[in-house]
């Protein structure tokens, strides 16, 4: 086997560590600490490394990560490149695989959360629509993504909703999450992904110190970390909310200010402050002399130059200057003279037009310095272990002190070649940016990490280049930037920033530290009003932000506002398809489905082919009862995309509401496979399965079901219903029990809690968990049903028909409705409307059983016993063939059997009257004799 070579990174570290001058004091510390066992009260478990820029907060980091790992530390090192918390794990993730200790459960979940938030708005647009006794109703709130912080950056704004809004958007979100994704762990991996990932990460942290001494975090550039890490950091390190953290981590911080005292104060004893100023001038003429610069006049004049700052001490040593004649013009800056003193004209030239791009690796090196092949490796390798220039991954960047000065050096010395070196610059990554495109759909683009990255930097270049002419291009692009949420948005803000400094164009910098500032009030919501406010974009652009703004206010559960924004959206630009789709979500959210449709069908007639229109459009007009669109919607969306759980899932739920069974079945098998974990996909199949009366599997899916989201209340309902359809009456009241303990507020849970305590005969305890129900939805039809039903069995006929006039308000073509209102005008003897109730929901459902039995009782009472028979006849048929209501069917039971017995008694005495024709009864009399010996059914729906 071939010895491995050292890379060059490794190449130049070893050499910047070898020239490595000062800080003995601050080593030492660090060392010394690593030789203390944790146990020990002088151990430090935090060091906060603190100093303007310039003074080697990045080196001495660096430094001290090497004398972790010659203590057997496993290390990682995390800086500005991450833009949130899960970010930074990745990152401690990724730094760690690199030392050979894999974090295989915290990579799994870093992946998923990814996947899940791209996920999340089509997860949260459809309601888990729980049907029958589990039936919310009016209950089931709203959205509201910003109760659950989903929504990124639009904490200021959360003040302008009303709390319950907020807390029954939440609620909302949570069902819809819960019922659309994989498990509970997938909705918290969207809604707090820190509270799944971050007690993984200690789990792992724990095991991998089992085998190692120490375990050393670095956090560089914290000034820029600090806002979203400080806080996330302090819980881990000093509170078990996330678990226990191993004694033997030690973590390191490092920025431009003190930490923070209203914070950490109460950590100074388990932490070391280490403030970093200018070098000593002992410090600066150690490093001079390593270098071999030695000369006074030459010493005393790079400690002039520098003020003893590291990085420009460190770049003009590297330079070796050694001519005292080279000493003199007291104006120069210490670039400047490192410049002059480098007496490679080649190498000079490099060190200047590299400070160009924002970060370097082979490929921009070669676009900005016009060298032969043979000779980039060399150049390169020179340039990057230069000690102002830092490794970021496989990427090197100049430091801020140095950048600067070489930008404004040429910048002023010659503002045409400047424009002309940007604009060169700007079309090499525009070349990149076209390539990248080729593989990507054009709404993938934004979603893609490396064409954002070269966007960005081709936008840069274009205002350093031509500011006036490329600040209206950003600007729009930022407006998109702000569709991907708070930390792209900041980017594209940072970059206007630096582009402003670096061009000297303050009008840019203006806009971006404004950008910057929104995101801070408000999140993207902010930054879009003042884009487009003052953007003075054309129309298109215009829409664009409204829509934009449409989408953060519908995410925060304001969906009024919300369409407000996508009117004016529409009003600028009635051909914008993203607006029409965003409209429609917002219209389903309030409710108006048909409009909702009307929308989804102008953005797929605007841009066709879009597989998450069809499914969302497929998806309402499933909950329209417009069944066969639905499906057809959904077969389009599956044919573009197959392999989206989502869609075969919503079809399998309309076939199955279109009576075909089997096809039902099929598709969601199918939405299981794609994802086992479905839960949705595994309470529609149970669904499935309790039409075709398969019992024993319709409870085994909703195990499963609550197995994979243990704290969904809308779960516990589920299965409680079918608990009580197989008469498991003292579990079904378990379940719903536990549905309440997570949410005492559930309308759904006491009604079907009543129910099931009706048929057990607990008609006190039933009573007032329906009354409860309706406290809490009074509009909810299955509970006034089920409480109407209860007064009957009660005896209170006027109670009854209360509840179901109000039931039949709401729903007056229900025919279940109708027919229990029928029973309740019968109870008061008011046979005729009673009659004409039971009729019209016969014609509204011409295959409702219990009608044809209410109705047959009812005939008997009014003597008609040839219409009775023939009623009772449907009943019994329509019993054995398709299924029915549990509560129903043993509601039922007494009634049925007292209209038998009343039948038979009848009967026997026609046969012996005088002249009757008992051949003909006969057979009457043993079918009825036959079906009142029969046993009641046990569990039929």
């Amino acid at each position: 086997m071939r010895p491995t070579r050292p890379s060059m990174q490794e190449l130049i570290r070893q050499r910047r560590r070898a020239g490595f001058v000062g800080r003995s004091d601050e080593r030492a510390a660090f060392r010394q600490n690593l030789d203390l066992p944790p146990e020990d009260e002088r151990h430090r478990f935090l060091f906060h490394v603190h100093g303007q820029a310039g003074v080697g907060k990045t080196f001495l980091v660096r430094e001290l990560e090497q004398l972790a790992r010659e203590k057997g530390a496993l290390t990682a090192y995390v800086d500005e490149r991450v833009g949130s918390v899960p970010e930074a794990m990745a990152a401690i993730s990724r730094e760690f695989a690199g030392q050979g200790q894999k974090f295989k459960e915290l990579e799994r979940l870093l992946a998923a959360h990814r996947e899940r938030r791209h996920e999340a708005e089509t997860a949260a647009l459809v309601d888990p629509e729980p049907e029958g006794p589990s039936a919310g109703g009016s209950a089931i709130a709203r959205a509201g993504l910003v109760g659950l912080g989903l929504v990124p950056g639009v904490g200021a704004f959360t003040g302008v909703l009303d709390a319950d809004q907020l807390a029954r958007g939440a609620d909302r979100v949570r069902a819809g999450l819960s019922a659309r994704f994989r498990n509970q762990e997938d909705v918290q991996l969207v809604l707090s992904p820190e509270r799944v990932l971050t007690p993984v990460l200690l789990t792992e942290l724990s095991d991998a110190a089992s085998d190692l001494p120490w375990i050393v975090l670095f956090f560089d550039t914290y000034e820029r970390t600090g806002p979203f890490l400080d806080g996330w950091l302090h819980d881990v390190m000093t509170s078990d909310r996330y678990g226990t953290l191993p004694g033997h981590v030690v973590v390191v911080t490092a920025g431009r200010r003190p930490f923070d005292t209203a914070r950490w104060g109460a950590c100074s004893d388990l932490m070391t402050d280490l403030p970093l100023g200018p070098f000593t001038e002992e410090e600066a003429r150690g490093l001079l002399a390593s270098k071999g610069v030695v000369d006074r006049p030459v010493v005393e004049e790079v400690l002039r130059l520098t003020g003893g700052l590291p990085v420009l001490v460190s770049t003009l040593a590297e330079a070796r200057p050694v001519d005292p004649d080279d000493v003199g013009d007291p104006s120069a800056s210490a670039v400047e003279r490192f410049l002059k003193w480098e007496q490679d004209p080649v190498r000079q030239a490099v060190a200047l037009v590299c400070a160009l791009p924002r970060w370097l690796d082979a490929d921009v090196f070669r676009a900005v310095v016009d060298c032969a092949d043979e000779e980039v490796d060399a150049l390169l390798t020179w340039l990057r272990g230069m000690p102002f220039v830092s490794e970021r991954g496989e990427k090197a960047q100049y430091h801020d002190v140095v950048r600067g000065p070489m930008l404004r050096l040429q910048r002023l010395r010659s503002p045409r070649g400047w424009a002309e070196r940007h604009a060169r610059l700007a079309e090499t990554f525009e070349r990149w940016r076209v390539e990248a495109e080729t593989d990507l759909a054009s709404d993938e683009l934004w979603v893609d990490e490396g064409w954002r990255e070269v966007r960005l930097t081709e936008s840069y270049h274009l205002l350093c280049a031509k500011p006036r002419v490329a600040l209206p291009v950003v600007l729009r692009d930022t407006v998109d930037a702000c569709g991907e949420g708070d930390v792209v948005a900041r980017q594209w803000a940072q970059a206007l920033v630096q582009a402003g400094e670096d061009a000297g164009a303050e009008a840019i910098g203006a806009w971006g530290r404004d950008v910057l500032e929104a995101i801070e009030r408000g999140g993207v919501l902010e930054a879009l009003g003042v884009l487009l406010a003052r953007g003075g974009f054309d129309t298109r652009g215009q829409a664009v932000a409204c829509q934009l703004r449409g989408v953060e206010l519908g995410g925060a559960g304001h969906h009024a506002r919300a369409l407000i924004e996508f009117d004016r959206a529409l009003a600028l630009d009635p051909g914008l398809a993203a607006a029409y789709h965003g409209r429609g979500y917002a219209r389903a959210q309030e409710g108006d489905y048909a409009a909702a449709v009307a929308d989804l069908s102008r953005a797929d007639e605007l841009a066709p082919g879009k597989a998450t229109t069809l499914m969302l459009r497929g998806e309402y007009q499933r909950l329209l009862g417009d069944y066969e669109a639905s499906v057809r919607d959904l077969d389009q969306a599956i044919g573009i995309h197959g392999t989206r759980a989502f869609a075969w899932a919503s079809r399998g739920a309309a076939k199955h509401s279109l009576g075909e069974l089997d096809a039902a079945a099929a598709d969601l098998d199918r939405a299981l496979e794609l994802d086992p974990e479905y839960v949705w996909a595994w309470v529609r199949r149970a669904r499935v399965r309790r039409s075709r009366r398969d019992h024993a599997r319709r409870l085994s899916d909703l195990d499963r079901a609550v197995a994979l989201s243990p704290d969904s209340p809308w779960l516990y309902c589920e299965r409680g219903d079918a608990l009580t359809a197989s008469r498991r009456f003292e579990e079904a009241i378990a379940d719903f029990d536990r549905a309440i303990e997570l949410d005492d507020e559930y309308a759904s849970a006491y009604a079907s809690r009543g129910a099931c305590r009706a048929t057990m005969g607990h008609h006190g305890e039933a009573l007032t968990d329906l009354d409860r129900s309706l406290e809490l939805a009074p509009d909810y039809g299955w509970a006034l049903c089920q409480r109407a039903m209860l007064h009957l069995q009660l005896g209170h006929g006027d109670s009854a028909l209360a509840d179901l006039d109000r039931a039949k308000q709401q729903q007056p073509l229900d025919a279940r409705v109708l027919a229990w209102r029928g029973r309740a005008l019968d109870a008061v003897e008011r046979f005729e409307e009673a009659r004409t109730e039971l009729s019209r929901a016969l014609e509204l459902s011409p295959d409702y059983a219990m009608a044809y039995g209410y109705r047959g009782a009812l005939l008997l009472k009014q003597g008609l016993l040839a219409e009775a028979l023939a009623d009772t006849a449907h009943f019994l048929a329509l019993v054995a063939s398709q299924p029915m209501n549990p509560m129903d069917v043993i509601r039922m039971e007494a009634p049925v059997r007292g209209l038998l017995d009343q039948l038979v008694e009848l009967v026997e005495r026609l046969r012996h009257l005088p002249g009757a024709d008992a051949t003909a009864l006969d057979p009457v009399l043993a079918q009825l004799t036959t079906a009142r010996e029969m046993p009641w059914p046990q569990s039929v729906e």
